[in-house]
């Protein structure tokens, strides 16, 4: 036998029999608690009874029949939850279905035997609630009904469009007018995406016109519409993605836990945000994957997000992973700012959540490092570190300092946690298919990204934002590294490849956002010329590069491959540009002493 297959036997026997803690493992199989593959029987109670089985347990691995076992939100666990950047302000529940809950659980491996697991309604694939060394591994999650529905156009003509639905998306046509819906939920609100699948390219698009045309049912799945089609660029072979706007969920929810591991999870299809880790330590995801089942002939598996991240702190690790296909960014890293709307004489303060999608859960405990912040330059005023930190309704917190409150401080001025912030590294991942960002990152902690594929995203592939008057998503970096990556025809929506874009709306003299971003020995293949745009930000470093010229689109402009606004100490030198054009820089608010560069095209503004 060959030697390489009976060392991978001998460390998945290592890996079953002694979890992820080293020891010596129980075994709970949920066949046990009537959960059977390929029954398309309701498994939710047998699998909660099973993760219910594992309380009071040190070491136990769950281990799941292979196949197919579908949930159903009835028997399935159900929480109040409130989710970055999800929640939406209003009175509905935020009462969550969710399918594999683990619960104050410690040493548990969930071993998914390759098992698809099949959602029906709106769930939760999985939720951790204060738990430590959890791995859920060999797995996989789609929907029966995705919340997503999709459509091809077949035909196009300036007064008729036809197009063919998709067999996972339910539809009905009433007074000649269509209407998307599912098991349990109807669209209110059509947000549309256009993929031009000969190009991969993804861009907002609009269903309007389709609602005020009459819809004729045609056979087999094919839906006629008689209009005015003039002003919207349809194209015959594009794929129509529609959805709600209203968040109400996410894939996957880790929260209060510390060391989690998931390997060979692959999430066919999320409704709401993704996978959310909000406060949590230490995450690794390796092998993990957003994208359509290859037999489901669906281009869509999230309807926002996919990893998403969110006060988290410790080490986050995502290598080997692969997103395709999602309605907004593959990854966002941050923290949140909180405004303070009173300050006591008793060292007391009170703070709250600005952003309406995010709320409802705590963001500060007792012991806390903290940073006051200036919402309109994002200077740092003073720090602080908290004696007590609570809850005081859904958006507000009131929070007590060990030390006497500065003088400095005000109302109106922001808090960031800084204890909560992540060291990230990000590599050997593949990035692709979205009409938006590909990376969103601020955390004051050490960032490397390295060996990635940023295939045409839509905007920019990277960018570093921070700010108190829009998201609220904190974070000044000052340790970036991004190197050995490629950039292929990425921002044909909009913008630079990179974008380094703090929200300081006041600029202070001699003060800088962010610090210290290498950008090194990546490849670009671009089509246009703009390349890098960074504001604010001391120690800039973009060198070594190779920029190659793509034919991709026409090239849009004569903008400048890099603008710089109000740094300092950058550098751009020794990059190598395969295009018929030389490349330009533009420098706004700052001085020739500023930058250094090999580039002779250097306006200062």
């Amino acid at each position: 036998m060959n030697f390489s297959i009976v060392k991978g036997m001998l460390f998945l026997f290592f890996l079953i029999t002694f979890g992820v803690s080293g020891q010596v493992a129980d075994t709970i199989k949920v066949t046990q608690f009537g959960v059977e593959s390929n029954s398309y029987l309701n498994s939710s109670k047998g699998i909660r009874q099973a993760l219910e089985k594992c309380k009071g347990k040190q070491n136990v691995v769950v281990q799941l029949p292979g196949g197919r076992i579908d949930l159903w939100p009835e028997d399935a666990v159900k929480k109040e939850i409130y989710i970055s950047n999800s929640t939406e302000s209003d009175t509905l529940s935020k009462v969550k279905n969710i399918g594999f809950f683990f619960d104050h659980l410690k040493n548990v491996t969930l071993d998914g035997n390759n098992t698809l697991v099949i959602l029906h309604g709106k769930m939760i694939s999985f939720a951790l609630f204060n738990c430590q060394n959890i791995a859920i591994k060999n797995i996989q999650f789609d929907y029966e009904r995705p919340t997503m529905s999709e459509v091809t156009i077949t035909s196009v003509s300036p007064s008729a469009i036809k197009i063919k639905i998709h067999p996972d998306s339910i539809y009905f046509i009433e007074n000649g007018k269509i209407g998307f819906y599912g098991e349990g939920w109807k669209s209110n609100s059509y947000h549309t995406i256009s993929l031009d699948k000969e190009k991969n390219l993804m861009r907002y698009s609009s269903f309007a016109p389709f609602f005020k045309s009459k819809a004729i049912q045609e056979e087999n799945r094919t839906v006629l519409f008689e209009g005015d089609f003039t002003k919207e660029k349809y194209k015959v072979g594009d794929v129509l993605s529609i959805r709600d706007t209203y968040r109400d969920n996410c894939g996957g929810f880790i929260t209060l836990t510390k060391d989690i591991v998931l390997s060979n999870v692959k999430m066919h299809f999320m409704h709401g945000l993704g996978i959310v880790s909000q406060f949590a330590e230490n995450i690794t995801f390796s092998k993990v994957v957003v994208v359509p089942r290859e037999d489901s002939g669906r281009v869509i598996a999230s309807f926002a997000d996919c990893f998403h991240f969110s006060g988290c702190k410790g080490k986050i690790l995502v290598d080997g992973c692969r997103t395709s296909g999602s309605h907004d960014d593959p990854m966002n890293v941050h923290g949140t700012h909180l405004k303070i709307t009173e300050i006591s004489a008793d060292k007391k303060i009170k703070v709250q959540f600005m952003h309406h999608q995010t709320y409802g859960f705590e963001a500060f405990f007792a012991g806390d490092s903290i940073s006051f912040v200036s919402p309109q330059t994002l200077k740092p005023i003073v720090s602080g570190k908290l004696k007590s930190a609570k809850m005081i309704g859904k958006k507000d917190m009131e929070l007590v300092l060990e030390g006497e409150m500065s003088n400095k401080v005000k109302v109106g001025d922001v808090i960031e946690n800084t204890t909560w912030t992540p060291e990230v590294t990000i590599r050997n991942s593949r990035f692709e298919r979205t009409n938006t960002r590909g990376l969103l990152l601020t955390t004051r902690r050490k960032v490397l990204i390295e060996n990635n594929t940023f295939y045409r995203t839509g905007m920019h592939a990277i960018l570093i934002a921070n700010d108190a008057s829009s998201w609220f998503e904190s974070g000044a970096v000052a340790d970036v590294t991004i190197r050995n990556n490629t950039f292929e025809e990425c921002a044909y929506n909009s913008g630079t490849i990179i974008n380094i874009a703090p929200e300081n709306h006041e600029l202070v003299e001699g003060y800088y956002v962010h610090r210290n971003i290498r950008i090194e020995h990546n490849t670009f293949k671009i089509f246009d010329k703009p390349i890098l745009s960074a504001r604010s930000t001391d120690g800039l470093f973009f060198s070594n590069n190779t920029i190659n010229q793509s034919d991709l689109l026409p090239a849009e402009s004569n903008e400048n491959s890099f603008a710089l606004t109000a740094c300092n100490n950058a550098v751009i030198k020794n990059n190598k540009f395969n295009t018929t054009w030389k490349p330009k820089i533009a420098a706004f608010k700052m001085t020739k002493k500023q930058i250094k560069t090999d580039i002779k095209d250097l306006n200062i503004k």
